[in-house]
């Protein structure tokens, strides 16, 4: 390895940073890890509805904001967690040891 990638921190996009930095180059953006945690909210969403959409649970989470990502530069771990496992995954299947 001829250098080491450092990605400086702007704002508060810690996990962007995080990630970059770590696997050595610029592989997500604040727009993909965006998209990552609106996915993610509408999956809890969706598993919320599961105890009835007129629940006062559910109506108490819809009025919340979103966990995983707010407008400071925010991701949640599970945001982190989701693109690690991608490459994770991706990894093993350049090395033909996930199917």
């Amino acid at each position: 390895m001829e250098s080491i990638f450092h990605e400086k921190q702007e704002g508060s996009l810690c996990a962007q940073h995080c990630l970059n930095n770590l696997l050595q180059g610029e592989y997500f953006s604040p727009v993909e890890l965006s998209s990552i945690a609106h996915q993610l909210d509408e999956e809890e969403r969706m598993r919320m509805a599961e105890g009835g959409v007129t629940s006062e649970d559910y109506r108490t989470f819809l009025q919340q904001p979103s966990g995983n990502m707010d407008d400071s530069g925010f991701f949640s771990i599970q945001v982190i967690l989701y693109l690690l496992l991608r490459v994770i995954c991706q990894i093993a299947k350049l090395t033909n040891s996930c199917r």
